[in-house]
């Protein structure tokens, strides 16, 4: 993870802890952090991890071992000046568009049948087979950039000055959706400062007790 990007996640959560109602909860997020609501839809979620100190990891994502071929190790920098972010950086992000913040959009990448299993409160899910450019129909994606991402284009071309900032995951280090459509999206110009990748994905969320909402 980048240092700009950890020392941001620091100050920004220290304002968190500022603006969050205090808990008395036994497993917090941070030290001073207890909880973060955010808006799922058009529900409120209070962000959160297991209390439960006995709790085990979620069966889905238990196992160490995938084929790869397609299930492989992803690396740590995906695309230069893509960023690599951490759980608080998300929650930084989902709490951001909770607050009215139109510019960003968190993004789940996965299969409907695996977002039907339980999501991260505040995601939006945009199934990378849609997404899947040069490979997915044309039309599903140009749907998707101009209605959900905030692109144009015009006379051919693809203007990004008002697309929103994408906070990209899927089901963990060893998923291959997110990283596939951030790619995609970089090889027609979609800037690179404006893609953040949760690489831990869904596997670390879960690892870590934090709670999730199912469709």
């Amino acid at each position: 993870m980048k240092l700009r990007t950890v020392l941001a996640a620091s100050t920004l959560f220290t304002t968190f802890a500022l603006s969050t109602a205090a808990a008395a909860l036994d497993v917090n997020i941070t030290a001073d952090l207890p909880s973060v609501d955010v808006m799922h839809g058009d529900q409120k979620v209070t962000i959160m991890r297991n209390q439960d100190q006995k709790n085990t990891l979620n069966p889905d994502f238990a196992k160490t071992s995938r084929k790869c071929p397609p299930f492989c190790i992803q690396p740590g920098e995906l695309a230069t000046s893509v960023d690599t972010i951490g759980e608080l950086e998300v929650l930084h992000y989902l709490k951001k568009m909770s607050d009215g913040d139109k510019s960003i959009l968190v993004i789940d990448s996965r299969t409907p049948d695996w977002v039907a299993k339980g999501t991260i409160p505040g995601a939006v899910n945009i199934p990378w087979d849609k997404l899947n450019i040069g490979k997915s129909d044309p039309i599903t994606v140009q749907d998707i950039l101009e209605k959900q991402l905030g692109a144009k284009q015009q006379d051919g071309f693809w203007d990004f000055s008002g697309a929103k900032t994408l906070v990209m995951f899927c089901n963990g280090p060893w998923c291959g959706q997110s990283p596939t459509n951030i790619k995609g999206l970089l090889k027609i110009g979609y800037p690179a400062d404006k893609i953040k990748w949760y690489r831990g994905g869904m596997q670390d969320w879960e690892v870590l007790g934090l709670n999730t909402v199912k469709p």
